[in-house]
């Protein structure tokens, strides 16, 4: 490359060398930024440095300089602080539906919004291997592909699939394709999940996004809009234990007063929680009754009561005998 074409990317060199190598406590020189573009074959002398740093300036980017015993330039704000890319990290490791291979491809890219000295620190909490990962390489382009069916007004169709006891895929239906209205990615219990309308059983079903595969958008336009413009997706996944499917019914609960805070982490900060003498509290919420949320109640122990309706209440005693009937 001539040295005049390297000259035209000095600014460019000199923000990319001050985002990645300062910070309040690693401010570098006059000299270091010369030195740096001189490793990019490009000439710069101390009056042109200054020059681009007001240039920087101009632009929006905070160049402090600091003055006392380690005189020298650093980028102040920036577009991520510290504890919001820990923060990203930490969602990205968690994802069950991202896969291990893609994780720490996307921490690396996290990594590099920081300049070295805080990608370091967030290296030190990288915790990927071993964790419970999506064992489907291919969800990352699931999502896409499905966002796109979404904004463009498409069905889709896709196959669905879960594992057997030999870790393989098994296809439902026989390996036929599923044709739907797709219209909302949802995550729910570290899963991603995709709603779509069923033309043939006029409903709205869910999806796992990472069981999906061999996806493709249709030229026909969406059906059942209507439906999901009356679903509250801000409810959805409260009534929905682990996405479980169901008949939904409003439920009647009681449950001893220090388990608030877990009806409310469940059900939302408005849920309205009626006292029930000195030590327990009622609730009416409406829920997709399903083995997920019998076990949800049964988690609590005695402390948790299924009060009606009475077909709920005969559900959950049923699913109690079964299972301790297995220990018998």
């Amino acid at each position: 490359m001539a040295r005049s074409t390297n000259q035209k990317l000095k600014l460019l060199h000199l923000l990319r060398y001050l985002m990645r190598q300062s910070d309040e406590n690693h401010p570098v020189s006059v000299a270091d930024m010369i030195a740096e573009l001189a490793r990019h074959d490009i000439a710069a002398e101390r009056k042109s440095i200054y020059d681009d740093l007001e240039a920087l300036r101009s632009f929006g980017v905070d160049i402090v300089q600091q003055r006392g015993k380690a005189v020298g330039y650093y980028v102040g704000q920036r577009e991520f602080e510290l504890p919001e890319l820990k923060l990203l990290v930490d969602s990205i490791q968690s994802s069950k539906f991202i896969t291990e291979k893609k994780t720490v491809s996307l921490i690396r890219k996290v990594e590099n919004l920081a300049n070295v000295y805080d990608a370091r620190m967030l290296e030190r909490q990288v915790y990927v291997r071993n964790r419970v990962k999506s064992m489907n390489e291919s969800v990352y382009y699931n999502v896409d592909e499905i966002s796109n069916a979404i904004s463009q007004d498409r069905m889709i169709r896709f196959r669905y699939f879960e594992f057997t006891v030999e870790k393989q895929r098994q296809f439902r239906r026989g390996g036929a394709y599923y044709v739907l209205s797709p219209f909302a990615l949802m995550w729910d219990d570290e899963n991603y999940y995709m709603l779509a309308w069923d033309a043939e059983e006029q409903r709205m079903k869910h999806f796992r996004v990472d069981k999906m595969s061999a996806i493709s958008a249709l030229d026909s336009p969406r059906q059942g809009r209507e439906a999901f413009e009356k679903t509250d997706m801000s409810a959805y996944s409260k009534k929905v234990f682990g996405m479980f499917t169901g008949q939904e019914s409003g439920v009647k609960l009681r449950f001893a007063n220090h388990l608030a805070g877990a009806v409310i982490d469940r059900f939302g900060k408005d849920v309205m929680l009626l006292r029930d003498g000195e030590e327990h509290f009622t609730v009416t919420v409406d829920v997709v009754v399903s083995p997920l949320f019998f076990a949800w109640v049964f988690g609590f122990g005695t402390e948790a009561e299924i009060l009606g309706p009475a077909d709920v209440r005969r559900q959950a005693r049923d699913a109690a005998r079964e299972i301790a009937a297995m220990y018998e």
